[in-house]
């Protein structure tokens, strides 16, 4: 692989916390993506904002001002995240659909391709921009515009199951299933919008739990053991 989106959880940044950061895991993904960096990879990446914010987190306000906090959640993330890279030695990037200060800068395919030549990680926050769509349906888009080969989809659960596996302790874990037969099934491994991204733009993810030893390393030299979702 030479170029990937990477999406990260941000529940499964907040490791056992539920909430906030977790430093050590934190830390613990900035040291994978170093190897992945050092050996010429271009890497993208997408921080869902669930460790602070959903758009559905309340019911009394309206929903397009929600989602709206859930898109700053997201950048407050990358800003973190993206920091702690930085401690490791990663050069970064950060890129919102919207203007926000001096903290982003304007989502620009060139600049991200002058960035990549760089060696630089680009963090995509900030969602799509737009209310209804969540960090999902960003995450395969980014991946389409930057003509990434994979979506590597790190969650806090180490795979795609034919149920809950918190809630179904016998759920079967798929090693690998079509987009069509997630679309089918109603997996949601993501949302149905970022789905049909997949399946209409041919493009695969990687599913791994993110909490895994080494797991976004092993999972780009081939020893996934978690989902491959093929188109």
């Amino acid at each position: 692989m030479k170029r990937v989106l990477l999406k990260l959880s941000g529940e499964a940044l907040a490791g056992d916390k539920k909430t906030g950061f977790d430093e050590p895991t934190v830390l613990g993904v900035a040291e994978q993506v170093k190897k992945l960096v050092d050996a010429g990879m271009e890497i993208g990446i997408v921080i869902g904002g669930g460790n602070f914010w959903r758009g559905r987190s309340s019911e009394r306000i309206d929903r397009t001002k929600a989602d709206q906090i859930g898109m700053l959640a997201t950048v407050m993330n990358c800003i973190y995240v993206s920091e702690i890279f930085r401690c490791v030695g990663i050069g970064t990037a950060i890129m919102t659909p919207f203007a926000c200060g001096a903290f982003t800068e304007l989502f620009s395919k060139d600049k991200v391709n002058e960035y990549f030549a760089q060696g630089r990680v680009v963090f995509f926050a900030g969602g799509t921009g737009h209310p209804y769509f969540s960090t999902d349906t960003a995450t395969v888009l980014r991946a389409i515009e930057i003509e990434a080969e994979v979506i590597l989809l790190a969650k806090s659960i180490d795979g795609v199951y034919d149920s809950d596996p918190k809630d179904h302790p016998d759920a079967k874990k798929y090693s690998e299933i079509s987009i069509q037969e997630v679309i089918d099934k109603k997996l949601g491994v993501v949302d149905m919008a970022a789905s049909i991204l997949c399946m209409e733009n041919h493009m695969p993810m990687l599913v791994f739990g993110l909490n895994q030893e080494n797991s976004i390393v092993n999972t780009v030299n081939g020893t996934l053991d978690g989902t491959k979702v093929t188109v």
